[in-house]
C-alpha cells in the first residue's frame, strides 16, 4: 500500500512540476507517467519486468515522435526518476527499454542532457 501512495505522490508532483514545461510539447508527463507507472515497482524492488511496463514504454515510445515531445518525455522520465530517490535503481531503469525491445533516442539517466536529443 505504501508503494502506491509513493507512486501516487509522484505522478502528482511530476505533474504540478512539469505542468508549465508542457508549452512546446503536446505530450505531457501525466501521460509519460501513465505510461512508466507498471515499470516503478521492478525500479524499485526488482523481479520480473511485468508486461505492463513494456506495453507502456512501447506505447510512450511511439506517441513521442517529434523533438519536443521527445524531449519532454526525457525531462519527464529525468523529474520521476529523481522522485524516486535513494530506491531508484538506475541500472534496471537504465535496461528497460532494451529489455523490452525499444529503442528510444536518449539514455535513460538522471544525468541526461534532454535538450541534445533532438531526433
Amino acid at each position: 500500500m505504501a508503494g502506491v501512495m509513493k507512486l501516487a505522490c509522484l505522478v502528482l508532483a511530476c505533474m504540478i512540476v512539469a505542468g508549465p514545461i508542457t508549452a512546446n510539447a503536446a505530450l505531457t508527463c501525466g501521460t509519460v507517467n501513465s505510461n512508466v507507472a507498471p515499470c516503478i515497482g521492478y525500479i524499485t524492488q526488482g523481479g520480473p519486468l511485468p508486461g505492463a511496463c513494456c506495453t507502456g514504454v512501447s506505447k510512450l515510445n511511439s506517441m513521442a515522435r517529434t523533438t519536443p515531445d521527445r524531449q519532454q518525455a526525457c525531462r519527464c522520465l529525468k523529474t520521476a526518476a529523481s522522485a524516486l530517490g535513494p530506491s531508484l535503481n538506475a541500472g534496471r531503469a537504465a535496461g528497460i527499454p532494451k529489455a523490452c525491445g525499444v529503442s528510444v533516442p536518449f539514455p535513460i539517466s538522471t544525468n541526461t542532457n534532454c535538450n541534445r536529443y533532438v531526433y
